[in-house]
């Protein structure tokens, strides 16, 4: 007797991704004001703290069926979280592409370990100006494209 196929519904895709593979370049930021701390490699909600920005970096569609090659954002919802013990992680949100809605995973730039060092410099009480960070949107910010506006976790701005 035939068995009937049963259509199994995917695993939602988290919208988010963390990158270990950057605790070198934050490392490396840390220990010159003698700070070490841990990546985290669960991403669970028990931290101790927890802080919204942006980061910047580029978006390539992996949709074959679209014609966008890619695009770079300015504005890329990350939340940076530490963890007792010295540790910290940080979710980077997805952003969909505006061609066909397919989600992206972005490659990141350097803004990612000096926005999360910074952030664990300031929570460990290490005296520093705020640094300005360079580049200014060409576009409106589309938080209907942005993972991280629909979670509750971006700075971005219609």
């Amino acid at each position: 007797m035939a068995r009937k196929k049963t259509k199994s519904t995917p695993k939602s895709a988290k919208p988010w991704s963390m990158y270990s593979s950057q605790h070198d370049a934050v490392s490396d930021l840390l220990e010159e004001d003698n700070l070490f701390f841990d990546f985290h490699n669960d991403d669970d909600s028990d931290c101790e703290e927890e802080y919204d920005t942006n980061i910047m970096g580029r978006f390539v569609c992996h949709n074959g069926a679209c014609k966008t090659s890619g695009w770079s954002s300015k504005q890329i919802a990350i939340t940076i979280r530490r963890y007792s013990g010295a540790e910290y992680n940080a979710r980077v949100y997805h952003q969909r592409c505006r061609a066909c809605n397919q989600p992206s995973k972005p490659k990141l730039d350097d803004s990612y370990a000096e926005r999360v060092a910074y952030r664990l410099k300031k929570w460990c009480g290490v005296q520093m100006e705020r640094p300005q960070y360079a580049g200014q949107s060409k576009a409106p910010h589309k938080s209907h494209l942005c993972e991280g506006c629909k979670h509750g976790h971006c700075k971005g701005l219609d």
